[in-house]
């Protein structure tokens, strides 16, 4: 049995939607004990939340400068911290942990600009400390055995990818009461990109997860079809990879009709694999020429990855379970002291995201020219 890590959280105080599902996930696997937080930059509301999770009273701090100081000074100090605050609120937190030797869980996007992003690495490049990225989805079981079917070949060479990931919660002004909303489209806080960065990176990112793919040239459309809101919530891409393999991505928060829907296409000679995140235990595969093939989550086909179940098949995981996996394997990781079995999303993909952001936006600016990452 396994000691329990010790973490700590900057941000995800009272009302906060990703400080709870960061907390619901770092515990399903009993792998974490949330022992000290900087919940909130009002140091009167953090406390209130402390008490509420149960953090005892001097390890709940007024600022991230101050907890990553006096965390780092205990004998008992955390072994990570969780950072879910808004995307401007990542790199201050990020490298003044680093700085201080303690490994961190971030959430995506990796920062509020490449350059913020620029920073963070440097910190870790310069700690050893362990950095990981919380994509979720690269979590789900069939995503990783989806991407060992890729690598053993059963798709052949690569051709196409298309990847979607669209909702309709923001078809309309964002309401100022709705938190979600106000950071998400206030360019101040959630950098340049708005739905690129929100949730198009997540689209991005689960394709090179899987596909292993890396873009040499895109064409990206982004626009506000909201009236007067300052950052996109569409976006339109298309990919020419290494390769000669070409795809697609859609990212939307206006495409009324839809809640979470996250798909992903990949076509290769000899076979394709279709999934859809809102049915997520399931997976088609058709060799080429061969009747289509269902894939569970756990089934008589599981390889790879996929073999790790946390509960039986026919048991649905989806998304609280998807960052559980991330929390597991970051314990893995800090406790090997290496970077485990490289599934684990980390500083690398977070620059790739950001990178994505930044292409998209000079493309877009260009009527959509073909831009470098």
């Amino acid at each position: 049995m396994h000691k329990k890590l010790k973490l700590g959280m900057v941000g995800g105080g009272r009302g906060a939607f990703i400080g709870g599902v960061h907390r619901i996930a770092s515990r399903i696997d009993g792998e974490w004990e949330l022992v000290a937080g900087a919940l909130s930059s009002d140091p009167e509301r953090a406390a209130l939340s402390a008490a509420d999770l149960g953090i005892a009273a001097d390890r709940s701090y007024g600022s991230y400068a101050e907890m990553a100081t006096a965390e780092a000074a205990r004998e008992d100090g955390i072994d990570a911290v969780a950072i879910v605050t808004p995307n401007h609120m990542h790199a201050g937190p990020a490298v003044a942990f680093l700085e201080a030797g303690i490994n961190v869980i971030c959430d995506k996007p990796l920062a509020h600009s490449l350059e913020d992003a620029e920073k963070i690495a440097a910190a870790v490049a310069k700690s050893g400390k362990q950095f990981i990225l919380t994509h979720n989805y690269t979590g789900y079981p069939l995503m990783r055995q989806a991407r060992d079917m890729v690598q053993s070949g059963a798709l052949g060479t690569l051709r196409f990818v298309a990847v979607e990931y669209i909702q309709d919660w923001l078809t309309e002004p964002a309401d100022p009461d709705n938190k979600q909303a106000a950071w998400r489209t206030d360019p101040k806080r959630s950098g340049a990109g708005g739905c690129v960065g929100d949730i198009g990176t997540h689209a991005f990112n689960l394709a090179a997860f899987v596909t292993g793919l890396e873009v040499e040239k895109m064409s990206a459309d982004l626009t506000a079809f909201v009236e007067g809101r300052q950052v996109d919530d569409n976006v339109e891409c298309r990919f020419r990879f290494k390769g000669g393999a070409k795809g697609t991505l859609w990212a939307s928060q206006v495409a009324v009709g839809n809640e979470n829907g996250l798909s992903l296409r990949v076509y290769g000679d000899k076979g394709g694999i279709e999934w859809h995140q809102e049915n997520p235990n399931v997976m088609t595969f058709t060799p080429f020429g061969e009747p289509k093939q269902i894939l569970t989550r756990g089934g008589a086909q599981k390889i790879g990855a996929a073999q790790d179940l946390r509960v039986p098949p026919g048991h649905p995981e989806g998304y609280l379970e998807g960052f559980a996996t991330i929390y597991k394997d970051a314990a893995d990781m800090i406790r090997a002291g290496n970077a485990g079995t490289g599934l684990t999303p980390g500083i690398e993909d977070g620059l790739a995201g950001m990178r994505f952001i930044k292409a998209c936006i000079d493309s877009s600016a260009k009527d959509g020219a073909w831009v470098t990452l």
